[in-house]
């Protein structure tokens, strides 16, 4: 017997239930439904919570040994460093030589250079400045620069001017002016 019972509870409550639901309407049905989806979420979230704030206060281990950070180099040492990446001035030509195969690498008409030594007497530092007319894809002539300053990383590119007769032109003239800084006696 105590099955039809409840069967019959169940059906009366859902009929209670369904007649309550369409007085109240779809806006308090959705207004109650997103309370109690709020109320199980924060029953979820509080645990958590209370978890979280006991790994918070929990004190971090002490550290085996304190590593310090190295002292920044002095100015002597600087010095030094900049020094030591200078060139060697006895190899200027080769260095001509190197910016000459990285050009044919990347496939620029390079005919000639002007060259021209130099020497500064604050830093006792020799230069050699290379003025390089070359011809090709722009792409190529920026290739050649970028290798030609990671290959020889004591120069530097002072000047790039391009020039190209139409724009449809898929070769472009350009003028590289790059300087060499070089150690070694004065000239």
């Amino acid at each position: 017997m105590a099955g039809p019972v409840n069967n019959l509870n169940v059906s009366a409550l859902l009929l209670r239930a369904r007649i309550a639901l369409s007085r109240a309407g779809l806006p308090a049905c959705v207004a109650a439904v997103l309370c109690v989806a709020g109320v199980a979420a924060w029953a979820w979230l509080l645990p958590q919570r209370a978890e979280q704030a006991r790994v918070m206060t929990t004190p971090l281990p002490a550290p085996s040994t304190l590593v310090t950070p190295p002292s920044p180099p002095s100015a002597n040492q600087n010095l030094a460093a900049f020094y030591d990446v200078l060139g060697e001035k006895r190899h200027a030509e080769q260095q001509v030589k190197v910016l000459f195969d990285l050009a044919a690498k990347s496939s620029l008409v390079l005919s000639q250079g002007e060259y021209k030594p130099g020497y500064d007497k604050a830093s006792s530092v020799s230069t050699y400045q290379i003025i390089l007319p070359v011809k090709g894809p722009y792409q190529s002539i920026w290739q050649f620069a970028m290798q030609g300053l990671r290959d020889m990383p004591f120069a530097s590119l002072d000047e790039v001017a391009f020039r190209r007769d139409t724009i449809a032109e898929p070769v472009v003239e350009a003028r590289l002016r790059f300087t060499l800084y070089l150690k070694g006696e004065q000239p």
